[in-house]
């Protein structure tokens, strides 16, 4: 019998176009929920479970059968995916993506004590300059509008799901260190638990569903196809061929065109503490991604797993 054909190597710039694309993708989540007419646990809901059943028809490894710490960052997953929809719902798309942005600060935090990773002396100064960000948020909070009813809740949501996604990056570092014992291809099964867990989680508060519009499940469809599904399957593949520190640079596009798609589909604009606050924490992140560059090369992957 004839071997199975093999999937052709991606080009490194078809490599670098899959990561813009799930950038783009997945930067198009804050503008597409505020879109769907429905409360917030049932499109975390909804969203969750589509992209559950096609990450399962995509990508052969989260048919696997999981481990309990698989299911533990799932968990973690999960949490950030439910979040990330409720706070998007109250507080403006900056707000919510950028908050969520403020995860690495966590990172550093509990790092020591999670992974066993020292804290450096840059690593300090990165975090101070990531709390300042953060602040600015709070200080200025953007005004009340109809797709940001509730921005102080919105932003604290926010704010938690920076937690929960710095944890699920924290688990899906440790499962990459078992690489070398099959375990590097477990990322995509956390990425298919998170969702399978919070569709789970957000079902009791999702129903009835009650009164709908079709444009809704199509949104829906859309963003548990392509913006979560269709975006990390680009994004596997073009880190393929992509390292890290391009890769982080690349993804950045996420939080840019994050508010912009607001602004185009909802007229939504943050207010100037958000902005302020979000370009700080970018500028930060992007600085840092370049001193980290210029030392030793970094042997592990930014995650594709995202919400």
């Amino acid at each position: 019998m004839p071997p199975p054909p093999t999937r052709p190597e991606p080009t490194p710039l078809s490599a670098r176009l899959r990561v813009l694309a799930a950038a783009a993708l997945f930067s198009s989540g804050g503008a597409a929920i505020k879109a769907v007419h429905l409360a917030g646990w049932q499109v975390a809901c909804l969203r969750s479970a589509i992209a559950a059943l096609s990450l399962f028809v995509l990508l052969r490894e989260v048919r696997r059968r999981p481990t309990l710490r698989v299911l533990g960052v799932g968990l973690a997953y999960a949490c950030t995916l439910i979040l990330f929809v409720l706070s998007n719902k109250l507080t403006t798309a900056a707000g919510a993506i950028y908050l969520q942005s403020t995860a690495p600060l966590y990172v550093l935090l509990l790092s020591p004590w999670l992974l066993r990773e020292p804290v450096r002396a840059r690593d300090v100064l990165y975090m101070v300059v990531l709390a300042l960000g953060l602040g600015l948020f709070f200080v200025g909070l953007d005004p009340v509008s109809a797709t940001a009813p509730n921005p102080l809740l919105g932003n604290i949501l926010s704010l938690v799901s920076g937690v929960t996604w710095a944890l699920t990056i924290m688990g899906l570092r440790a499962l990459g260190r078992t690489a070398g014992e099959g375990g590097g291809s477990w990322g995509p099964a956390a990425a298919f638990w998170g969702n399978v867990f919070a569709a789970l989680a957000c079902l009791p508060l999702a129903l009835p569903v009650g009164s709908s519009r079709p444009m809704d499940w199509a949104i829906l469809g859309y963003l548990g196809v392509f913006q979560i599904a269709f975006a990390y399957l680009f994004l596997l593949r073009g880190l393929e061929k992509v390292r890290a520190f391009e890769a982080s640079l690349l993804l950045l596009l996420e939080p840019v065109l994050n508010p912009i798609w607001a602004w185009l589909v909802h007229g939504e604009r943050p207010g100037a503490g958000s902005l302020a606050g979000g370009g700080v924490i970018l500028l930060a992140t992007l600085v840092k991604s370049w001193v980290d560059s210029r030392g030793p090369r970094e042997v592990e992957r930014p995650e594709p797993a995202r919400n």
